[in-house]
């Protein structure tokens, strides 16, 4: 089930991110692994302005989505899925969730930035429909993003940015209700 994430979900939101970081050990990038979920200060950013949302299964959370406007377009700040529940399309949902509320506001596209090599970074969300960019197709805000990762470190593995068109038409997100 996915509903839109409140503060008292923090805390689980960090836990999944913290579980969703172990799978890159496995890949070399220990880096990445050990690195520390957002704080519950910038978590809570997003919830009280009303792009964060959640997936749960069994009444815990098991994903999450935050996201920001970039350039015009809804973007994925960052998508995590608890290891145990990928691949039931949690991370999917969650996106096309984001893919509505983008339309609702009439954002052209959905943005992020992610592992180009990596099976369940670039490779999965090209499956999702969203393609690489090239360099000079990065509006201001996605320059800034990617300086801001490279000024981390996060450019010793390859990093791209992707975009993806959406459409019009579709089912509207959910409400803060629901």
């Amino acid at each position: 089930m996915l509903r839109v994430a409140s503060v008292g979900d923090v805390t689980a939101m960090q836990a999944v991110e913290r579980a969703a970081g172990e799978p890159f050990r496995g890949l070399g990038m220990d880096a990445v692994a050990d690195d520390e979920p957002p704080a519950a200060e910038v978590l809570r950013g997003f919830v009280d302005g009303g792009r964060a949302w959640v997936a749960e299964s069994g009444g815990a959370v098991v994903a999450y989505l935050v996201a920001d406007v970039v350039d015009g377009c809804g973007h994925v700040e960052q998508v995590s899925v608890h290891p145990d529940h990928a691949g039931h399309r949690c991370g999917a949902a969650l996106v096309e969730h984001l893919a509505a509320w983008s339309r609702q506001r009439g954002h052209p596209a959905l943005t992020l930035t992610t592992y180009r090599d990596v099976p369940w970074n670039g490779p999965y969300y090209a499956r999702c429909g969203f393609r690489a960019l090239n360099g000079d197709e990065l509006g201001p805000g996605l320059r800034t993003i990617r300086a801001d990762e490279a000024a981390r470190g996060l450019d010793r593995w390859p990093r791209i940015a992707m975009r993806r068109e959406l459409r019009p038409g579709r089912n509207g997100p959910l409400s803060p209700t629901t």
